[in-house]
């Protein structure tokens, strides 16, 4: 029994052709030769935060520069294609997009504040600023390390929106 080596359609005795692709059938030789139907069960698939580790490793530093504050449009620009890149740099987006919203912020409350004569907010607003200051650093630091590692870990609170596809 001979079956076409293209599409693995069952051929007839002496078919030149293959009734069902149309493809040639070749030598008898190959005609004899078994189709084997590809494997159809459970074939796992990469998770989507595990990057090739070849990739990791040339875009390590790409990784790094993401979470560097205006340093982020370097690997949006120059790294548009490595998966491990574009997760770092969609991180570090984030995490500058929100630093500036509460510098932005900040800054309103601040001319509110000394517009109103109001020194007991002022300080509260000053506070505030110096422990988000610390968390953005601290995020910024993990960001880093996770890179360096080769891993794409998501950063606390902020890890989950994504920006970059």
């Amino acid at each position: 029994m001979a079956f076409c080596g293209k599409c693995g359609a069952q051929l007839n005795d002496g078919a030149k052709f293959c009734p069902s692709c149309g493809a040639p059938t070749g030598s008898e030789q190959a005609q004899q030769q078994t189709y084997q139907q590809p494997q159809q069960g459970y074939q796992p698939q990469q998770q989507a935060y595990a990057p090739v580790q070849s990739d990791a490793q040339q875009n390590k530093v790409m990784g790094i520069l993401a979470y560097l504050s205006w340093l982020v449009i370097v690997p949006l620009l120059a790294a548009k294609e490595s998966p491990f890149a574009r997760y770092h740099t969609n991180q570090g987006l984030v995490l500058a997009i929100v630093e500036i919203a509460w510098w932005i912020l900040s800054a309103i409350l601040t001319a509110i504040a000394t517009a109103a004569y109001s020194l007991g907010f002022l300080a509260v607003i000053g506070v505030i600023s110096w422990i988000l200051g610390i968390v953005f650093l601290v995020f910024s630091i993990l960001g880093i390390v996770n890179a360096a590692k080769g891993e794409m870990k998501p950063l606390p609170i902020i890890g989950g929106i994504k920006i970059l596809k």
